[in-house]
């Protein structure tokens, strides 16, 4: 079950449940070996942190403005990720990455729907 997102950034806060949940959820997704592991999440720290600003400085902006600058931000990450991963596996971790957000963004429309009718 999913606890919280920020729901302004669309990404989890560092060191929070749900970041918690999201790396056991790529890990497996992805099937990240112990050593593929500690040399991906350094990279995925960086990714997360430039996806989060991107977030932050576009909040309330134009729509395909934002989308575009993830676009950049996820071309740039992913030539490092293959130096990890296979091409394959990139995208399994991009697709991942994908679902894990929506499903958060779900449950927090749920949540936000059960707590206006209990009201």
């Amino acid at each position: 079950m999913i606890t919280i997102l920020h729901a302004q950034d669309k990404q989890p806060r560092p060191g929070s449940k749900i970041e918690a949940m999201k790396i056991a959820y790529i890990t497996n997704k992805v099937n990240l070996t112990t050593e593929e592991a500690q040399k991906f999440w350094p990279i995925y720290n960086k990714y997360a942190a430039e996806i989060r600003e991107v977030y932050i400085q576009n909040r309330g902006g134009d729509e395909v403005a934002l989308e575009e600058k993830i676009v950049e931000v996820r071309k740039k990450y992913k030539s490092q990720f293959q130096t990890v991963l296979s091409d394959e596996r990139v995208n399994q971790f991009f697709k991942a990455d994908k679902e894990f957000n929506a499903m958060a963004q779900r449950e927090i429309m749920e949540r936000r729907q059960q707590k206006k009718q209990q009201q």
